[in-house]
């Protein structure tokens, strides 16, 4: 599996913390920036993970701004993307079995360091479950045409 991980300058430390927990995990990644603490736009960061995954490139995406909505909402625009705004680990949990989700969102303002590693940990580990859920996934793809 290769994931890969961006913010904006709102979730730079998450993000830093999130890359230490795949490298323990041995999972393969690439970081995406941005490389300083300065301002930046959540688009320009959420952008190429999601048309990365999309495209093959990456297998799924983590994104991270100050409350993760922006960066969720900018990677949904993304045809062939479902990503999902995650604060908890059942959620996460859920959204691999349930919705397939290729993208996590996360809010650095929202939750700290611990949890979001047993967020992405879970996320990370959890296969999609298949069987009813391929059916609704297949609705949700059908809804990028």
């Amino acid at each position: 599996m290769k994931i890969a991980i961006s913010s904006d300058h709102g979730g730079n430390n998450l993000r830093r913390e999130i890359i230490e927990l795949l490298a323990e995990l041995g999972v393969e990644f690439e970081d995406l920036g941005p490389s300083t603490d300065d301002s930046v736009d959540y688009p320009d960061f959420a952008t190429p993970v999601a048309e990365g995954v999309a495209s093959g490139k990456y297998d799924r995406g983590i994104l991270i701004c100050g409350t993760g909505i922006g960066m969720s909402i900018a990677a949904n625009k993304v045809k062939g993307i479902r990503c999902a705004l995650v604060h908890d680990v059942f959620s996460a949990k859920a959204t691999r079995e349930h919705n397939d989700s290729n993208v996590l969102a996360m809010g650095e303002r929202v939750i700290g360091a611990g949890l979001a590693r047993e967020i992405v940990s879970a996320w990370v580990k959890t296969p999609f479950a298949g069987g009813r859920h391929e059916r609704r996934i297949g609705k949700l793809m059908d809804l990028d045409s």
